[in-house]
């Protein structure tokens, strides 16, 4: 369940969307830990795609990104992630997807900086998005506008795997870095793999303890209660590398 808090930024940012984008807008979609029951304010953050007719003027951009990051303060530690898309790329689905218009906090500064040129330069092709409508067509909330089943064509799963692979792809190098992440996304990409199975991190973590070798268990059940509980651990750094060495080689068979 959100909180009071970030339901009303939700509902803040939803109302704010519409008068900006206007008649342009034909939805605004919410997916994400929000809508797979394990959003945590303090790992989490509440992730939009924003759906227009046609592609928004660089004035419309300027506002709609000034909206947003007034409204990303407001929310959970890591803020807002939102794309804008066209509708025309979403059904039939297109492989990688043309952004509009992207944000996350991790963008924050450069906006900041240099406003024009982000707007000029802040759109292209997101592998990404692939894992993201997959995610809105299983599980995913319409806060307003065309229903869901009429505005997303279904990803194909080889463009599905090709997305989540991206991201777990130099896990062997970089777990020691990001190892809660890496560790329960390599079990959802696992579990995909294996069972077709769409999972959040709790729920890839969970699939995990039941599915992998004893020998893992201390390390995902670590970074569960890192990421549902927000506990400081220490990992151990030679049993993570190992982890993603196997993982890695699994995913691969």
């Amino acid at each position: 369940m959100l909180s009071e808090q970030m339901e009303k930024v939700i509902e803040g940012y939803v109302e704010e969307s519409k008068e900006i984008l206007k008649d342009n807008l034909t939805g605004i979609y919410l997916h994400g830990s929000s809508v797979m029951g394990c959003f945590n304010p303090e790992k989490s953050d509440l992730d939009f795609i924003v759906v227009v007719n046609h592609p928004p003027t660089d004035p419309v951009k300027r506002e709609y990104m000034d909206m947003t990051v007034r409204y990303s303060a407001l929310g959970p530690a890591k803020g807002i992630e939102m794309s804008i898309v066209l509708k025309d790329v979403c059904k039939p689905f297109i492989y990688p997807t043309p952004f509009e218009l992207h944000f996350s906090i991790g963008h924050l500064e450069w906006y900041e900086e240099d406003p024009e040129e982000y707007i000029r330069e802040m759109n292209g092709d997101d592998f990404d998005l692939a894992a993201h409508f997959t995610i809105i067509n299983r599980r995913g909330k319409c806060l307003y506008g065309a229903s869901i089943e009429e505005v997303f064509g279904e990803v194909p799963s080889s463009d599905y795997m090709d997305s989540i692979w991206k991201d777990i792809e130099d896990a062997k190098e970089d777990i020691t870095e990001y190892t809660m992440y890496l560790a329960l996304n390599l079990a959802r990409v696992l579990a995909y793999k294996e069972e077709g199975l769409i999972l959040s991190k709790k729920e890839g973590g969970d699939w995990a303890i039941r599915h992998l070798p004893v020998d893992y268990h201390p390390l995902i059940i670590d970074a569960l209660r890192e990421y549902c509980e927000n506990a400081k651990i220490v990992y151990d750094e030679n049993l993570a590398v190992r982890y993603a060495r196997y993982m890695i080689r699994r995913i691969k068979e």
